[in-house]
């Protein structure tokens, strides 16, 4: 990948993801880790890692199998997906962000896209390009498809943009100039060069330093450098708008089990894990972790199922976006408390690890994915033992 000044043969890699996505996934994962302190700076950006995915083909196993892919998450239940995520998630949070806006942006364009942009795109990332899914833009200044003059030209910006700068095939949402801003909301990708119009200086962030997220502006830019994908308003289209949520669901997930097994090498490493009430907080903090497995497991299951019924698996992984925001912080709480003031100094695993998970489990809208759970079930005909799937 010589566009981020790294290049990793496949040869590097004992696994490739045509074969076996999730050992790949553990190998890229276990460098990522590796090098995720050296990342941690404003600025920092896992180009390594980004790399090694790329050769390993994990950029590219999301496409479709007839379209050069490996297919990845067309699986019926979506479990090889989620193990690729948790382990590049257990790696590195920040490249796990990375790749999950990846995968989503690939499986929009696969979906929503058609004829020869959908072609060329699909092709873009099993090439190994990096894609990424930006839809989050500053009051008054949200990106428009201007066309007042004739030919169609971008204005406006995009922020919080993971891997701004480094992303070079960017998913966004914009409006027509003339429709805005009661019209639909229509997907384009556009495509961009390393460093280009980037500006990461906004983010300052506690965690996630290393997820590259900033500013960019689309100014300026025409038809040329832009492709649409789909019709106005299906990038919200439900249920897969809500219900795809279990991704990020996934890499979290990764998160807590990385947290985990710092805290158990600390004790491991300072002679205190026999200690009762050390076990007990241990004991507490695998809880943690094993339910928010099982709620991504059965999450991602209920994703798979769409064709059933689609207010309910959206209600179901609006709720496991709670208990595994639940579950992460209370992993934090036992883990902190128990390692103590060295958990909170730098050169301790722990450290960056627990700043990461603090911060990648704050996401939007956290109170109305509860309240609409919530309302799903008030409202459910069916007694609770039969409102979800029988099958995790």
């Amino acid at each position: 990948m010589t566009g981020w000044g790294v290049d990793l043969r496949l040869d590097d890699f004992a696994w490739d993801a045509r074969g076996d996505p999730v050992s790949a996934a553990r190998a890229v994962a276990e460098g990522a880790a590796r090098r995720a302190g050296g990342q941690d700076y404003d600025g920092g950006f896992p180009a390594e890692d980004v790399a090694a995915l790329a050769r390993a083909g994990l950029l590219a196993a999301p496409v479709p199998r007839r379209d050069g892919g490996a297919g990845l998450g067309e699986e019926t239940n979506g479990s090889i997906l989620r193990a690729v995520l948790t382990r590049i998630g257990c790696g590195s949070l920040a490249l796990g962000r990375l790749y999950e806006g990846h995968v989503n942006a690939v499986q929009l364009v696969a979906r929503y896209g058609t004829g020869a942009g959908r072609t060329r795109l699909l092709a873009d990332a099993v090439q190994g390009h990096l894609f990424g899914v930006w839809n989050t833009e500053p009051p008054g200044n949200g990106l428009l498809i201007d066309a007042a003059d004739g030919a169609p030209v971008l204005r406006g910006v995009k922020s919080f943009a993971s891997g701004a700068g480094f992303v070079t095939r960017a998913l966004v949402t914009a409006q027509h100039a003339g429709d805005a801003p009661a019209g639909g909301s229509q997907m384009i990708v556009v495509a961009l060069e390393p460093g280009e119009r980037a500006d990461p200086s906004a983010w300052r962030a506690h965690g996630m330093r290393a997820s590259a997220s900033g500013t960019v502006d689309f100014t300026g830019l025409g038809a040329d450098r832009f492709t649409p994908v789909g019709a106005p308003d299906d990038y919200q289209a439900q249920p897969h708008f809500s219900s795809g949520a279990w991704r990020f669901l996934a890499v979290q997930l990764g998160g807590l089990e990385a947290v985990l097994d710092a805290w158990r090498g600390h004790l491991a490493a300072t002679g205190r894990g026999e200690d009762p009430h050390q076990l007990a907080r241990l004991g507490e903090g695998v809880i943690a972790a094993e339910t928010a497995r099982l709620w991504v497991a059965r999450a991602a299951a209920a994703a798979s199922e769409l064709e059933g019924d689609g207010d309910g698996i959206v209600a179901y992984v609006n709720l496991a976006r709670f208990a595994v925001e639940r579950a992460g912080l209370d992993l934090l709480e036992r883990a902190q408390r128990s390692v103590g003031l060295q958990g909170f100094l730098r050169d301790h695993p722990l450290e960056r690890l627990a700043r990461d998970l603090a911060t990648y489990l704050r996401q939007p809208g956290p109170d109305r994915a509860l309240t609409e759970g919530a309302r799903h079930v008030l409202r459910a005909p069916q007694a609770s033992g039969d409102l979800w799937l029988d099958e995790a």
